[in-house]
């Protein structure tokens, strides 16, 4: 049975490609299956081989200790095997989905303790576990540290970028194959990158329409069931008609969004204004200090007095006024604003404004 719409699924994708819009998106970019995921790794070691750039925390020289000890080297107990060619460092990298024994992933290296930097350092043998404390990959190699740093006598010093993290393209071996139930049941799990009940049910029309009915149900407005064969190389071929389907999304919620610290507004294309009129003008206040001397006439016994003078001045500035009507647009909105100049703070301003007049159709957003 599954074959069959396997087959005819095929067809249909083909279909959809030659008479889909130009703004439908494939279902691989705006969903993911439930259960397929990465997962991040965490691991400790050391690097070695540092110009006179690494540190000396106690840690370090632990861990130094700890890794002659395994190789059979003793120290005796009152010696500190300090030195500055070697740094502690944390490790982490993320696990794709179905990684195997053998492949090879990438990760990053980041000093904890005060290594000024790790260029030109090469990482010793190092586990790097799971959530669940379980060992995934082992981590070795020499690193590529774009930062760079060099310190003078005087206590000058120039660093560029940070020299202190590096990465380590292929740097770790996988281990460990981590659990997944993706083949574990008669039905899949599409869940939305963005939820939106609108964007769920087109999806399931769409599977719908391409394999049959009741193949798909919308759960709620992230999640999407599919039935699907257990057999894991149909449900492979399945999924690969699924993820190359074209959906037309749902249009967002309409937003504003304001961002108080850099100044940055994004206003979304389904905002709209109620009828309203808005003023946009400023008004300067200026107060100026200045001194009198008062001279008195000569032969006359009296004495130089000098007075305090103030004077203030007030400038209205150009004021401006524009009128909104009945289901302004986003375009209407920037065009209106740009004509009067008004800055990114009388922007924000003007917007909070409207929102609290109740003229503001959309969700204002202050990050």
């Amino acid at each position: 049975m599954f074959k069959h719409m396997i087959s005819r699924g095929f067809a249909g994708v083909l279909l959809c490609l030659l008479v889909s819009s130009a703004q439908a998106d494939r279902l691989k970019d705006i969903a993911s299956v439930q259960g397929v995921r990465t997962n991040q790794l965490v691991g400790y070691g050391l690097v070695v081989g540092l110009d006179g750039t690494g540190d000396k925390t106690s840690f370090t020289s632990q861990t130094f200790r700890n890794m002659l000890t395994n190789f059979g080297v003793i120290l005796p107990a009152n010696q500190n095997p300090s030195s500055k060619n070697i740094a502690a460092v944390a490790i982490h990298a993320d696990l794709p989905a179905f990684a195997k024994p053998g492949q090879t992933i990438d990760i990053t290296v980041s000093a904890i303790g005060d290594a000024k930097s790790l260029r030109g350092g090469s990482l010793l043998m190092s586990p790097l576990k799971g959530a669940d404390g379980q060992v995934y990959a082992i981590a070795q190699g020499n690193m590529v540290v774009s930062g760079f740093g060099a310190e003078g006598r005087d206590g000058s010093r120039l660093t560029v970028n940070v020299p202190s993290v590096g990465r380590i393209p292929n740097g770790a071996s996988v281990e460990r194959v981590v659990p997944s139930s993706f083949a574990q049941s008669d039905t899949l799990v599409l869940n939305l990158h963005h939820g939106d009940f609108t964007t769920a049910r087109r999806v399931a029309e769409q599977i719908n329409g391409l394999l049959g009915p009741d193949m798909a149900t919308a759960m709620d407005s992230t999640s999407i069931q599919v039935r699907a064969p257990r057999d894991p190389s149909q449900r492979v071929s399945y999924l690969s008609v699924l993820e190359n389907l074209e959906v037309q999304p749902a249009e967002e919620v309409a937003k504003v969004i304001i961002n108080s610290r850099t100044g940055t507004i994004i206003i979304g294309q389904n905002v709209r204004i109620s009828p309203v009129a808005i003023t946009h003008g400023g008004m300067t206040v200026s107060i100026t200090e200045s001194f009198d001397v008062s001279q008195p006439a000569p032969l006359s016994r009296g004495a130089t007095v000098i007075t305090p003078r103030s004077g203030v001045e007030v400038d209205e500035g150009s004021g401006h006024m524009f009128e909104f009507t009945p289901g302004t647009s986003l375009q209407e909105i920037v065009a209106a604003v740009n004509q009067v100049g008004a800055a990114p703070g009388d922007l924000m301003a003007i917007l909070e404004a409207l929102k609290q007049a109740g003229a503001l159709r959309a969700e204002l957003v202050v990050i």
